[in-house]
C-alpha cells in the first residue's frame, strides 16, 4: 500500500513523498501506560516509511504506525494518551489509542521516538 504526499523542502520547491510499508507484524503483546502493564492484548500493525519520489531515499522523521488490538478501552481518557506496545519479539513501540475498538497510531520520529520533540 502506498500513500502519496507532499512535502514542502523549501519555499518554493515541493519534493513529493510516498509512505512505504517497512514491516508488517502481528502477535501476542502487552499495552502498557507509563511502564505499568494495561494487559496482554493481540496486536497487529503495520509500519510506514516516508520515502522521496524518484530517489526512493527514506526520510527520517517521516513515520507512521498503524493497527489493531483486541485492548477493550474502560478508561476512554487513555485515547490519544502516549502508551507502549511491547511486542511478543520484546521490542516496545510508541502507540496511541485511537479509539474505544483498541485501534492504534502514531506518527513522526520512529517507532522509539526521539530526543528532539
Amino acid at each position: 500500500m502506498r500513500v502519496t504526499i507532499s512535502v514542502h523542502a523549501k519555499i518554493d520547491n515541493v519534493q513529493h513523498a510516498t509512505f512505504k510499508v517497512i514491516e508488517e507484524s502481528s502477535g501476542t503483546g502487552e499495552l502498557l501506560h507509563d511502564g505499568i502493564v494495561l494487559g496482554q492484548v493481540r496486536y497487529s500493525i503495520t509500519r510506514y516509511q516516508g520515502m522521496l519520489v524518484g530517489s526512493g531515499m527514506p526520510i527520517p522523521g517521516l513515520h507512521r504506525l498503524e493497527g489493531s488490538t483486541d485492548y477493550e478501552v474502560a478508561d476512554v481518557s487513555l485515547i490519544g494518551r502516549p502508551l507502549t506496545l511491547r511486542l511478543e519479539d520484546g521490542r516496545a513501540l510508541g502507540v496511541t489509542l485511537a479509539a474505544r475498538d483498541g485501534r492504534l497510531l502514531s506518527e513522526g520520529h520512529g517507532p522509539g521516538g526521539c530526543s528532539c520533540c
